[in-house]
């Protein structure tokens, strides 16, 4: 994509417009300056900064300042406006425009006369970032310009820190139709000096409706909360399925457009999809777009984990930094993916995922770093890319042709720097052609990746942002704990604790209110909505895969601060907290992107407490933050995926306001935990009785019977009056669909969820302990385990004891069903099966 820029003066309130997309795909540029200390030049105030960006600028020409009152009240006092350039250090533009711009000394000249500079690190300061980003989106559309934002961003503002112009990159000098950075400043310059009244009028003009913009607007008519919100935000993110290559978001007019894989889409579909009418086809896209990403460059097939997003349809050549983030997501993506499939292959992207993430990110404290750098010599993707003779050097005459097969090495490469390695079939179609086993074929490649593996590491070293962000971390957190439960990988749970306890022990302020970031040593910046809210997802998964009650406490502790600092009291939460500077506005916003909103995840955490602690405080904030944004669901559904997902797990546990009950029940998967722990051993067995003496007092609803096609179940007891403080047998009969299974209690392997009963009574009834009958063993494709199941025809046995007090009544009964369906080639969500019924009891004699 060429860079392009628009230029406009004239209008009285309309000065001037200069904007670039942060293109992706140019290579070639020279190496980020980092050369020792001793030979610099210059020094400007960011060589006092912790942030590894930040320091990536501190020996520039240009007098740059961090955000902060000095450069604030040195702007006031001299009149001079602002040139405010934001980036982060993994973004390949912005090492651009700091080689070719910002390290040129007539250009950094112009700068320190005419402006106060101030370089922002975005990870750093993400309301400053998404503050001046929505003001340069305003900014060009009301210059009727059709670019967009993108990294760097760079803004010129007046010296009360207010918007006047700003675009992206720029290039050092002009070009044919685009001005060069240096006419650029001197056209600011310009107006500054002759139209500061009509600089001055467009800035308030952008910075009023900036503040409009960064709250939810105004709703005449309140966006009831029900399950057609959830249903259309699936539909919305189906409906952009790629149904050739994988993938959502896809448009034919715009096929070729890059691909993101957006986690909090696909956790959409996985938890909450197998609900929805058209489940089996959800599935077989979810299923079909995981294994494209798989099999693609997008995922690195020697260091594991994955990269930042893939520049083509076809997911091959990525975009190439690896973030923290996208890591820790797509992890728990796979995890669940296989709590749901069994499929091996998911496992093992998961696995390789997480080790890449001990192995390279690691901090030696236990926090996890931010992000890997995508360039070395300024060319993208070289660390990553390979030529054949490369390779046969390091292979033997017997191992090329496996990894030239496997490997796609055959096919000429659409990267000008090298050949992205991918799986052009999956490793038992590989294994197929070369005519090998799969197992042999495996043990191969292991050996071959080793040896490529460690020719690269002789490479030199990408760029690595070692800052430890307390948000990111969370998700980290989650995925570990998600994964060592899930896998019975203890050292997954251990990596999990030791983050949480790098955060909770080192990572706030003086008063013990959490902060932002640590690197250096140094914790700083108030903790944001997203830290608070992905910390304590986290930490809720800890809670779930340890049991330890430490985690839930510190979870509840940490939702009150939360509430306390974020919240407002008409409903969600902001972005900053009490102890954050004011700035242009507020920003209050809901949207899903490649890390799901802090209103979101917030929103799935508080659900999750209100069921643990019966704390019907949670439920209540959980539900006026969705009534807050459940207009912008509507509006935008494909982008509130997170906030859809945590909208259907508080209707599954509250129902819909005025008694439509869809959803109730329905998600198996925790809402904020992750994946179910394993369940508990059976119990004592409680008596038997004979199902032909018993009559029929507990059954579905017609509408759940609808909702569960593969299971029909009904509860009887023994004719007669119930006797108070007696125990009165009870038993469930199942009938499980021809084809169909569902996994037996107890699980095996075990972390599969278990088919369990549990009851509700509203005068205080008990439930015995409950017989479950022995399962079957299954083998699958893929599992390493037979699987226990039932099939056909079970019965569940138990008790039930009404209080000796209690009689002359009718006590009304709940009793849940937890089960799984699975058949040969797929698993549905874990569901919950509700019988109702009356228990008629007699006088006590």
């Amino acid at each position: 994509m060429e860079p392009s820029i628009v230029w406009r003066l004239g209008l009285p309130s309309l000065i001037l417009v200069a904007s670039l997309f942060a293109v992706q795909a140019s290579v070639g540029a020279d190496q980020p300056s980092q050369s020792p200390a001793a030979s610099h030049k210059h020094t400007n105030r960011l060589a006092r900064e912790s942030s590894p960006y930040l320091l990536l600028h501190a020996h520039n020409p240009v007098d740059w300042y961090p955000w902060g009152p000095e450069a604030l009240e040195r702007a006031k006092t001299e009149g001079k406006p602002i040139f405010l350039s934001v980036g982060y250090t993994s973004c390949y533009w912005c090492h651009v425009m700091e080689r070719q711009v910002f390290e040129n000394e007539e250009i950094a000249a112009y700068l320190n006369e005419h402006f106060v500079c101030i370089k922002v690190d975005r990870e750093e300061r993400p309301d400053i970032d998404e503050l001046y980003m929505l003001c340069l989106q305003v900014y060009l559309q009301l210059a009727g310009s059709n670019q967009g934002g993108g990294w760097p961003l760079s803004i010129f503002l007046t010296p009360e820190a207010k918007p006047i112009a700003g675009g992206t990159y720029f290039p050092p000098t002009d070009m044919p139709g685009r001005p060069g950075f240096m006419t650029i400043l001197k056209n600011v310059t310009s107006a500054w000096a002759e139209r500061q009244a009509d600089v001055i009028s467009t800035s308030e003009l952008i910075a009023k409706e900036v503040k409009r913009l960064s709250t939810p607007q105004l709703v005449l008519q309140p966006v009831a909360l029900n399950s057609t919100l959830v249903a259309k935000s699936i539909d919305a993110i189906s409906s952009s399925y790629d149904s050739e290559y994988g993938g959502f978001d896809f448009s034919k007019d715009a096929a070729d457009a890059p691909k993101f894989p957006i986690p909090a889409r696909l956790e959409l579909l996985q938890t909450i999809g197998p609900f929805a009418e058209t489940a089996a086809e959800l599935m077989q896209k979810l299923d079909f777009t995981l294994t494209r990403m798989e099999l693609g460059g997008i995922r690195d097939h020697l260091g594991g984990g994955f990269h930042r997003y893939s520049t083509d349809r076809i997911w091959l050549v990525p975009h190439f930094e690896k973030m923290l983030y996208d890591n820790a997501q797509l992890a728990s993506v796979y995890t669940r993916a296989y709590a749901r499939t069994s499929l091996k292959s998911y496992r093992q992207v998961a696995e390789s995922t997480l080790d890449f993430l001990l192995r390279g990110m690691l901090d030696p404290e236990g926090g996890f770093h931010a992000a890997l750098d995508a360039e070395t010599n300024g060319v993208e993707g070289q660390y990553y890319v390979w030529s054949a003779d490369e390779i046969v050097k390091i292979l033997t005459p017997e191992e090329y042709p496996i990894a030239e097969s496997v490997y796609g090495l055959k096919e000429k490469s659409p990267f000008e720097a090298g050949t992205v390695l991918h799986l052009p079939k999956s490793i038992p179609d590989a294994a197929e052609s070369l005519e090998i086993p799969v197992s042999e074929l495996e043990t191969k490649l292991t050996q071959i990746n080793s040896k490529l593996l460690a020719a690269r590491k002789m490479r030199p070293a990408l760029l690595k942002d070692d800052k430890i962000l307390v948000g990111w971390n969370g998700l980290a957190i989650q995925a570990f704990a998600e994964a060592g439960q899930t896998f019975q990988r203890r050292d997954y749970t251990d990596a999990a604790e030791r983050a949480a306890n790098f955060i909770l022990q080192k990572v706030h302020s003086s008063d013990g209110l959490l902060l932002h970031v640590s690197c250096g040593g140094e914790a700083k910046v108030p903790a944001y909505l997203e830290d608070y809210a992905a910390l304590v997802g986290g930490l809720l998964a800890l809670h779930q895969s340890t049991e330890d009650e430490r985690w839930l406490q510190e979870s509840v502790r940490l939702t009150d601060e939360m509430i306390e600092q974020c919240g407002d009291g008409r409903g969600g939460f902001f972005l900053t907290s009490k102890r954050h500077e004011e700035l242009l506005a507020r920003p209050k916003n809901s949207y899903d992107s490649v890390i799901p909103s802090g209103n979101s995840l917030a929103v799935r955490n508080l659900v999750r407490l209100a069921k643990l602690t019966g704390n019907a405080r949670y439920r209540d904030v959980a539900r006026k933050t969705l009534e807050t944004f459940a207009a912008q669901i509507e509006n935008t559904p494909a982008g509130h995926a997170c906030l859809a997902t945590g909208l259907a797990e508080y209707l599954a546990a509250y129902g819909e306001p005025g008694g439509n009950n869809d959803l109730a029940g329905s998600p198996g998967t925790p809402v904020a935990g992750g994946p179910p722990k394993p369940d508990p051993k059976p119990s004592t067995p409680g008596k038997a009785a004979d199902s032909s003496q018993m009559v029929v007092f507990a059954t579905p609803s017609p509408k759940e019977k609808q909702k569960h096609p593969l299971i029909q179940a009904e509860a009887l007891i023994v004719a007669g009056a119930f006797t108070p403080g007696a125990e009165c047998p009870v038993v469930i009969t199942m009938q499980i669909k021809e084809g169909w299974h569902i996994n037996a209690n107890p699980a095996r392997p075990k972390f599969l969820k278990a088919t369990e009963l549990k009851a509700e009574f509203t005068n205080g009834s008990q439930l015995g302990q409950v017989t479950y009958p022995p399962g079957t063993d299954l083998m699958s494709e893929g599992v390493e385990e037979p699987i226990s199941v039932y099939e056909g025809a079970i019965e569940l046995k138990t008790t039930i004891t009404v209080p000796e007090t209690f009689s002359g009544k009718d006590e009304s009964v709940t009793l849940t069903i937890r089960y799984q369906a699975c058949n040969e080639k797929e698993c549905q969500q874990p569901m919950k099966f509700i019988l109702k019924g009356i228990l008629v009891v007699g006088a006590d004699q």
